[in-house]
């Protein structure tokens, strides 16, 4: 009897300032695998309205109302990143998290972006959920 093979997963996607950008699948097999934490850099108010991945640690990169900087991130990072485990930062499209990523690097902290964010990108019609991210591509998440 021959055992499954295992997915194949998308290579690392090079960046500047940060460890690299990785697919949702990769970022998934790694916390699974114990190799790394899953950070959640949306706001509290995104995670409550649109879902959240549970296990995930929230921290905040920007704040809603204002989305001003989360004056505990860099601490909240730090003491994640105490680990010496690869963190994985997930924001709702991807972009929110490059930069949450890039400051984490500068602080010591081996960053990486996650494709595609929780909702993905905006179809025709300015709605998201439909084109890529974590949701579409059926990774554990749940809603209040």
């Amino acid at each position: 009897m021959t055992s499954p093979a295992a997915p194949v997963l998308p290579p690392l996607q090079s960046a500047t300032g940060y460890a690299g950008d990785v697919s949702p699948e990769q970022a998934w097999a790694w916390v699974q695998s114990g190799e790394a934490e899953l950070v959640d850099v949306r706001s509290d108010a995104e995670r409550a309205w649109v879902g959240f991945v549970p296990g995930a640690h929230a921290l905040a990169w920007k704040q809603w109302p204002g989305m001003a900087v989360n004056p505990g991130f860099d601490s909240g990072v730090q003491a994640l990143g105490a680990s010496g485990k690869k963190l994985v930062l997930l924001c709702r499209s991807g972009v929110r998290s490059i930069a949450a990523a890039q400051r984490a690097t500068e602080l010591g902290v081996q960053a990486y972006n996650i494709l595609e964010g929780f909702e993905g990108d905006p179809d025709g019609q300015a709605h998201r959920g439909t084109l890529g991210g974590w949701r579409v591509r059926s990774l554990p998440w749940q809603q209040n």
